[in-house]
């Protein structure tokens, strides 16, 4: 599969944050066997704190997934440099914004401003992308004659090394 520099340095960026997820569920393994957060014993959470955490857990995993598919579509889309760029930003800022939220109202109510502004962030990124794909390809691109056309090269994308 091909993917552009950008899509490559993104994704590439996003994987490299996977271990973070990794760590909470670890930690969400911890509060169920062993009633704690590991490796700090210290800190009990009740039953509505045990749900937020679960929450930012499942949505860091499911939204970083998603950012990694926009990262793809994005090479497709039709959109200018700049927009493609907020889109490939907004998408996985919004898997860690989102699940920030949720560990942090476990402790401070105040910290929920935190998942809306993920929520937006991938708003942004998934209506961008959408544009972007419904736009029609040959909107940009001069009409060719029949002859023209068969005299055209085909395009491929480049083989990678």
């Amino acid at each position: 599969m091909w993917l552009s520099k950008e899509a490559r340095l993104v994704c590439a960026i996003t994987l490299l944050l996977v271990p973070t997820i990794m760590y909470g569920g670890w930690t969400l393994l911890g509060i169920l066997t062993r009633g704690a957060v590991s490796p700090s014993p210290n800190i009990h959470l009740d039953e509505t704190q045990w749900a937020l955490w679960r929450a930012g857990h499942a949505h860091a995993g499911v939204w970083t997934i998603l950012s990694l598919l926009l990262q793809i579509l994005l090479d497709s889309a039709r959109l200018s440099a700049g927009a493609k760029w907020l889109a490939r930003i907004c998408a996985p800022l919004a898997a860690v914004l989102v699940s920030a939220g949720f560990f942090g109202v476990a402790f401070a109510v105040n910290l929920r401003g935190l998942i809306y502004l993920g929520m937006l962030s991938l708003v942004t990124a998934l209506l961008l992308t959408a544009v972007g794909l419904l736009r029609d390809p040959r909107a940009a691109t001069p009409a060719m004659t029949p002859e023209a056309a068969s005299q055209a090269p085909a395009l491929s994308p480049p083989q990678s090394h």
